[in-house]
């Protein structure tokens, strides 16, 4: 019971802060960072790939796996999103009210993990945790979702990309073969010969 008063206060709390610094400008730009994801993931990969990291394929395999078990746990749990909840009709908004349900957040449990992938590239690295931040805090700010969603998402993220990342060398160098069979229909040398592990 003190838990989950405390869990309440939390989350109350952060929406009262965001609730003071809604804006209209930070509106618009966290409603846009929320979905910059779907250029993020695509530019990391072809980055990866062009570095020859052999990382890319479990880069890939990450974001499908730490999305599936995050929206199989939603399935599970069904909490609301804060932003349909009557009694939380005073948080700020924007944008409309996502559908699905909110716990945890798919954001945090798909993004936060991936950071293992570009640890190797220290501005990569970098660019990456600020961009991850300000998509984290908009989900929110936003009101999508309460701030130990994003916690939650967070540390389920960590759990799922050690593991991923612990079988890394097996499952890249089944999915390099694979890769240079397809590859080496148009491109006769192995892409990923010198590349990084």
């Amino acid at each position: 019971m003190v838990l989950q008063s405390l869990i309440g206060a939390l989350n109350t709390d952060s929406f009262r802060i965001m609730n003071l610094l809604a804006n209209p400008v930070l509106n618009v730009i966290m409603y846009y960072w929320a979905k910059s994801y779907l250029i993020v993931l695509p530019l990391i990969a072809i980055f990866l790939l062009l570095r020859k990291d052999k990382k890319v394929f479990t880069f890939a395999i990450a974001i499908v796996a730490m999305y599936l078990v995050s929206d199989l746990i939603k399935i599970a749990v069904k909490e609301p999103r804060p932003c349909s909840v009557a009694d939380l009709s005073w948080i700020h908004t924007y944008g409309g009210c996502e559908s699905g349900f909110s716990f945890p957040s798919s954001h945090a449990s798909t993004l936060t993990g991936l950071a293992i992938f570009v640890n190797g590239y220290k501005y990569l690295r970098v660019a990456y945790w600020v961009w991850l931040f300000f998509v984290l805090f908009g989900r929110v700010y936003l009101g999508d979702h309460y701030f130990t969603d994003v916690i939650a998402g967070m540390a389920l993220s960590v759990v799922l990309a050690w593991l991923i990342n612990r079988y890394r060398k097996p499952v890249n160098d089944f999915c390099e073969k694979v890769f240079d069979r397809i590859i080496g229909l148009f491109y006769h040398k192995k892409w990923f010969a010198g590349g990084v592990e």
